[in-house]
């Protein structure tokens, strides 16, 4: 079965073939690489498949599976461009978006800005309040819903060319009634307007997030919805068959209708697979602790990935945009910082790089696309790090002249720098600005980065790597063995993925039957719900793995954690077992717990997944004594971190083998990368094809 990873970045789309023994060509793995199309993302994923299925002479009929990693929704959030939205709320609560949770993104600053208030994703001329009240804790109705109320807020949003309408009433979670028949209504008035009720998208507790996270499924919506759609519509036009299938936030794929349904589930879609592929390639060689630094065109995407466990982030950290959204997504930072990253001295002679970025169009002044400002690229090509006739492997030239001109104008005669001390200078700023980035993902939580190796990847991570792994003192530099396309390969090694939620308040020590039954229902119904997107995607019920979790607190705390439910009928005992997880989790994040004290469950999650095939990279033969001058390519001057030049030579990374070592200073060059070992740095490659960079001792 002929799968294929697709990962669209700021810069360029990349992709992954794997051909099995039972394809024509025999069994295989291909890399590609286009230019990303940002007015239109299909077009470099439709070009890609294309491209690539020629470049391996594969039938693109005999494509089954397609996995795409899409940042469709990441950049309708950032770029503020969504849907306008009207929403229907319970009356009294209209300003629960706005209000937020008054908190001050710098406690010491009059000088900030909230995106909830400045840039609302739905405006409060659009946010028409309804008659209806439920009551907690168990959802009884005390207000019936005022159905001709909803028809005449309906009928104002359908004047005011609203295209999404979002239902959110207080206490749905506890009842959906009220939410689900607002919703019956407005698909009456409005048939073809995106609609979605805050029950159904995020069903818990706290109704300014659930009203939030609601809203940005309704912005992004439409755009995703129509992104999503015209995609699967060109596959089978070109004549390709294949499932499609898009990695969500939490590091699982579903299928296109379920993302169109909650486009919220994939905001972090492109770099959940980097991640994932991350986390493949080390798993392969044993690697446990790592922290994952994804370096692409525009943002870099850290990570840190401890004894082998891929963290999900907390739900009360959980921000896109600036706004919460309360679904499930890998732990992750983004910065702006890539190869696009622009450098720029301000006002007040401040030197500067990031995070705007230059893109794949006009892109870095040295791709000769009409760019004239420098970027981290244009100092990586000055100082020798990158060869200009190499990009790609030749496919895309780049003029060096360019570069120095750009940092020249814009930097060293500004500040009074040679062009040399200015590129130093640009590594320099990216590079630290990466390294407080890594260190909040780190050592800010506990972490010891001595403790872990740093793997950098994406088109832009392997030659910023040892520059970062000493920066922030981490053990040594992982290099996966295609660090341009690992956020591609982890499409392919990731499983299917579904979750699902319900709210029960309750106090777990003294629980009630009557909350006991509660508990075993809601379980049950989620399980169901589970069980049928699964077997709606043709899982076999023996190959479905359901985790059951209950989000727990201490009473009287402000947020939860997560408590394994052990398998099987839920009694006391099992209840007991559920308070004792709670523990050992509160411990474990916070170095304390009481177990004494009162745990009170909040919400039930079932997640369900169904194992896929993982990707099976070729292992390396064994090196030979000669097969490293056979690598050799050339060598060139290259300028270090300490301002020093060095002649350094350049080495094909696909002819190194297994146990080969290499002693810096060198190059690895690749088509979709390439790797710098500093002076008093060597290098190794694995059996499995990763590259191992460590200081000498």
């Amino acid at each position: 079965m002929a799968r294929i990873g697709v990962d669209v970045g700021g810069t360029n789309t990349d992709l992954i073939l794997e051909t099995t023994d039972k394809d024509s060509i025999g069994k295989g793995v291909f890399e590609h690489k286009v230019a990303s199309t940002p007015e239109d993302q299909s077009i470099g994923v439709m070009r890609g498949i294309l491209e690539i299925c020629e470049k391996a002479k594969l039938d693109k009929k005999e494509i089954e599976l397609i996995v795409h990693g899409t940042t469709v929704a990441t950049n309708i959030s950032i770029e503020g461009n969504g849907a306008e939205v009207g929403m229907l709320t319970t009356k009294g609560f209209r300003d629960i978006l706005h209000i937020g949770r008054h908190k001050r993104p710098h406690n010491f600053s009059l000088h900030f800005d909230v995106p909830w208030q400045s840039a609302p994703m739905v405006k409060r001329r659009n946010r028409i309040p309804i008659n209806e009240r439920i009551l907690p804790p168990h959802g009884e109705i005390e207000r019936p819903l005022d159905e001709q109320e909803v028809r005449a807020a309906v009928a104002t949003l359908k004047e005011r060319g609203v295209q999404a309408v979002i239902i959110g009433f207080l206490f749905s979670f506890l009842n959906r009634s009220h939410e689900q028949r607002a919703k019956e209504i407005v698909q009456e008035m409005m048939p073809g307007a995106f609609v979605c009720c805050s029950s159904e998208v995020v069903d818990v507790m706290r109704e300014y997030e659930r009203f939030s996270t609601t809203a940005m499924n309704a912005y992004v919506g439409p755009a995703t919805y129509n992104y999503l759609t015209h995609l699967s519509s060109e596959l089978r036009e070109s004549g390709i068959g294949a499932d499609l299938r898009i990695m969500q936030s939490n590091g699982g794929v579903a299928t296109v209708e379920s993302c169109c349904e909650r486009p919220v589930n994939i905001l972090m879609s492109g770099p959940a697979g980097g991640v994932i592929g991350g986390h493949h390639f080390a798993q392969l060689d044993g690697e446990q602790n790592i922290i994952t630094v994804d370096i692409g065109g525009t943002s870099a995407d850290i990570s840190t990935l401890s004894e082998g466990e891929i963290q999900i982030m907390n739900p009360r950290d959980s921000y896109v945009g600036g706004y919460p959204v309360m679904v499930p997504m890998i732990d992750m930072i983004t910065i702006g910082a890539g190869g696009g990253s622009i450098a720029y001295v301000d006002e007040a002679g401040g030197f500067h790089v990031g995070p705007r970025s230059a893109g794949s169009v006009p892109g870095p002044a040295c791709y000769n696309r009409g760019g004239t400002e420098p970027t981290v690229t244009d100092a990586n090509v000055v100082l020798g790090r990158l060869d200009p006739d190499e990009m790609l492997g030749g496919d895309l030239n780049l003029d060096p002249e360019l570069s120095a001109w750009a940092i020249k104008e814009k930097i060293a005669d500004p500040l009074g720098l040679t062009v040399k001390e200015a590129a130093l200078g640009i590594l320099k700023i990216v590079n630290n600005n990466m390294a407080l980035a890594i260190r909040s993902n780190s050592v800010a939580r506990g972490v010891d980065p001595r403790d872990f190796v740093l793997m950098p990847f994406g088109g832009a991570g392997p030659v910023h790597g040892p520059a970062l792994a000493e920066e922030v003192n981490a053990k040594a530099v992982f290099v996966p063995p295609a660090p341009g396309i690992t956020a591609a390969a982890g499409l392919l090694t990731t499983n299917l993925q579904y979750e699902t939620t319900r709210s029960l308040l309750c106090d777990l020590d003294t629980i009630s039957d009557e909350n006991m039954t509660r508990m075993h229902d809601y379980l049950e119904l989620l399980e169901e719900e589970i069980i049928g997107k699964l077997r709606d995607d043709g899982v076999e019920p023996e190959n479905m793995r359901l985790t059951r979790l209950a989000e727990c607190r201490y009473y009287g705390q402000g947020f939860e954690l997560r408590a394994d439910i052990p398998a099987g009928e839920l009694t006391r005992e099992g209840v007991k077992e559920v308070i004792k997880s709670f523990h050992q989790a509160h411990e474990t994040d916070y170095g304390y717990c009481f177990e004494n004290a009162v745990v009170e469950l909040v919400t039930l999650r079932v997640i369900g997944n169904a194992e896929s095939r993982k990707l099976a990279w070729p292992l390396s033969e064994e090196a030979g004594p000669d097969d490293l001058a056979k690598a050799f390519m050339y060598e060139r001057p290259t300028v270090c971190d300490d301002g020093q030049e060095h002649m350094t030579p350049r080495y094909r990374r696909k002819s190194l083998k297994a146990g080969q070592r290499i002693v810096g200073p060198a190059l690895l060059m690749q088509h979709d990368s390439t790797s710098f070992v500093p002076p008093g740095w060597s290098a190794k490659i694995t059996k499995h094809g990763n590259l191992f960079i460590s200081k000498d001792q």
